[in-house]
């Protein structure tokens, strides 16, 4: 699928939603992220933009992109309406094309999963390769499907953090996973369904 249509269809998931005010962050993001000292982070597939406003607030220096300009466009006004513009930098990126320029000290994957073709090794490939050393890559996977999911394929099959992480064919000698794990929650979803889910957490360190 070409990138005009992938975008179209990623503006139209967004733009039939309301504008957040004031969007939660992921619960995983807060967990591994809350004792780390503030750097550069990019933010992967940044929706509706909690992850973002929330390390900002903590000081990071945020680059969020997203392939749905919708997504971007009402983050940046978001960030502008927080006082967070000055450490906020919202970009498109089809991530199939292009890869945002730069160095960081976190980079966080949040269900980057998408009904279209994407190399979602070779993308955290380059996000790994763009950490700085001691950054770390933050990847979080859904683990099962959520009665809301866009995707109710019974077939779906989720792979392991250790397999997600075995299938980016990182040096060892420079990259640890420090963790990998598959912890339960309850979400809460569209409407204030709540529903338990499983997530994929992986952490893999630059350490060279």
């Amino acid at each position: 699928m070409s990138t005009t249509e992938t975008t179209r269809f990623w503006d139209g998931i967004y733009a039939a939603r309301p504008a957040a005010t004031a969007p939660k962050p992921n619960v995983r993001l807060v967990e591994a992220v809350a004792d780390l000292p503030p750097g550069d982070a990019l933010d992967l597939g940044c929706g509706g933009g909690g992850d973002t406003l929330w390390l900002a607030r903590r000081g990071w220096r945020v680059t969020a992109v997203d392939v749905s300009a919708v997504a971007v466009e009402r983050l940046a006004a978001l960030a502008h309406s927080h006082g967070l513009n000055d450490r906020v930098a919202a970009e498109r990126h089809d991530l199939h094309d292009s890869f945002p320029e730069g160095g960081f000290d976190l980079v966080s994957a949040h269900y980057l999963h998408t009904p279209f073709d994407l190399d979602r090794a070779a993308v955290l490939r380059t996000a790994a390769h763009a950490l700085r050393p001691g950054g770390r890559l933050l990847v979080v996977d859904h683990g099962s499907t959520a009665p809301w999911s866009w995707n109710q394929d019974p077939d779906a099959r989720y792979p392991s953090p250790r397999e997600v992480a075995a299938g980016l064919g990182l040096d060892p000698a420079a990259w640890t996973v420090e963790r990998a794990d598959a912890p339960r929650r309850t979400a809460t979803g569209p409407g204030g369904r709540t529903a338990e889910v499983t997530d994929h957490v992986l952490i893999i360190r630059r350490t060279a």
